[in-house]
């Protein structure tokens, strides 16, 4: 088959800025100014000074409230202070139409400046992009509770939320190895998926993908998004992508494509990348991703001679996911043994004769308490005889169903039934 055409860089067509907020974002951009993000401006955000490369523009959010002493891992400290610093973050964003914000959630910077900054990007007509990762689980609960609260206020913020959670990507790594290179190893994980979307939205190529479908993938209502970039060289380069595709642990081994409504891919290979290895590539994904939506994109580079790369963006619609989980059928239950719940949805109707109850007794003065005594003990109010003793009668009530218990056998013991109340099998007066 024919070759694709061939297709250069968007340049300076798409203007990009690249925001690297707190420590863990500072790190990725210190990766990704070594890369090849040509074109680029790439700016760090923190409330403290951190030692980058001489190409990151560093920006400093300090204020009084701060106080020099950073935001001490409370996210609430660091939107105060990119608040107090809003318009001077819409400074910063102005002149770009894509804006890029790359975070690590938990902490304080990082969870509290990113929703804050990606309003500011958008207030100035950036479409803004968020790639964040939220905590190992050995990083304790209350950092995961506060990256939970950060990722669905940068949700709310940014056109689109690309999230990476460390815990999966954990699965990739030797849990032997030291603890800076597995947030190491996270972090190029991130970068790599950076790097697919700025390939895919900064080179022109046969089949192209605009940022509108991006956003459109990634919008509010969907869960953060799950991503997979991989990439092979040689004749086979696309049956080696797929298999790396689909083993990708942050896919679940595949599962993740099975259950997204909307996906989206990316291609890029060298002049040598042929309709072949593209058909290869997308009849497998359309295979795995039966019920998606699948947006495709398709160019070449002449670094990527004999290579071929590949960036999975995959989503889920989120009421989709709420309603699949509340329909889920129950198990039948036990037609002789109904439980509680059935019989207040369906009334049943006794087999057995109902139990009749009384109420209390009704409060009495104390002339009417002595009247009363002296009836039942056959003597008047003042000692004197006053005819024969009154013996005590059953009201006339309405019959009261047991409800559960109706079809319960009753207690009997010495021809009593015990089920009824000791003053009624008795005879015993109420006072």
């Amino acid at each position: 088959m024919s070759d694709l055409q061939n297709s250069s860089p968007a340049g300076p067509t798409v203007r990009v800025k690249i925001f690297g907020v707190g420590k863990a974002g500072g790190a990725m951009l210190e990766h990704m100014s070594q890369g090849d993000f040509r074109g680029a401006t790439f700016i760090g955000v923190n409330v403290n000074s951190a030692k980058l490369p001489a190409s990151v523009e560093q920006i400093y959010l300090e204020t009084k409230l701060l106080r020099g002493l950073g935001t001490s891992g409370e996210p609430e400290r660091g939107r105060k202070a990119a608040e107090e610093h809003f318009q001077k973050l819409k400074e910063l964003c102005g002149g770009a139409d894509v804006v890029f914000i790359v975070a690590g959630l938990g902490g304080g910077a990082g969870t509290g400046i990113s929703p804050v900054l990606a309003r500011a990007a958008k207030e100035v007509g950036a479409l803004t992009l968020a790639f964040v990762s939220l905590p190992f689980a050995l990083e304790g609960n209350h950092r995961q509770h506060q990256a939970q609260e950060g990722l669905e206020q940068l949700k709310r913020a940014a056109n689109g939320v690309i999230c990476l959670a460390n815990q999966k990507a954990a699965k990739t790594i030797d849990e032997h190895i030291s603890l800076l290179e597995m947030f190491g190893h996270t972090t190029q994980l991130l970068v790599e998926g950076v790097r697919g979307v700025w390939r895919l939205l900064t080179h022109r190529g046969l089949i192209e993908i605009h940022f509108n479908e991006l956003s459109a993938l990634l919008r509010e209502g969907r869960e953060e998004s799950c991503f997979a970039a991989v990439e092979a060289a040689g004749t086979t380069r696309a049956r080696d992508a797929i298999e790396k595709l689909v083993a990708h642990p942050l896919l679940d081994g595949g599962a993740v494509l099975k259950d997204a409504d909307a996906v989206l891919i990316s291609l890029m290979g060298g002049p040598d990348l042929s309709m072949a290895d593209v058909n290869r590539v997308m009849e497998e994904v359309n295979e795995q991703c039966k019920k998606a939506k699948v947006i495709m994109g398709a160019a070449v580079d002449e670094a990527f001679r004999d290579r071929l790369s590949v960036t999975l963006i995959a989503a889920r619609n989120r009421i989709e996911k709420i309603e699949a989980e509340t329909t889920r059928p129950s198990e039948p239950a036990d037609e002789e043994a109904p439980g509680f719940e059935s019989e207040l949805l369906h009334k049943t109707e006794s087999k057995r004769s109902p139990s009749r109850v009384v109420p209390p007794a009704p409060a009495l003065t104390t002339e009417q308490r002595e009247e009363l005594i002296a009836k039942h003990s056959g003597k008047s109010p003042r000692g004197r005889k006053n005819g024969p003793r009154m013996r005590q009668t059953m009201f006339q009530l309405d019959v009261v169903s047991k409800g559960r218990f109706d079809k319960t056998e009753p207690t009997i013991h010495r021809g009593e039934d015990l089920d009824l109340p000791t003053y009624i099998r008795r005879g015993v007066a109420l006072n």
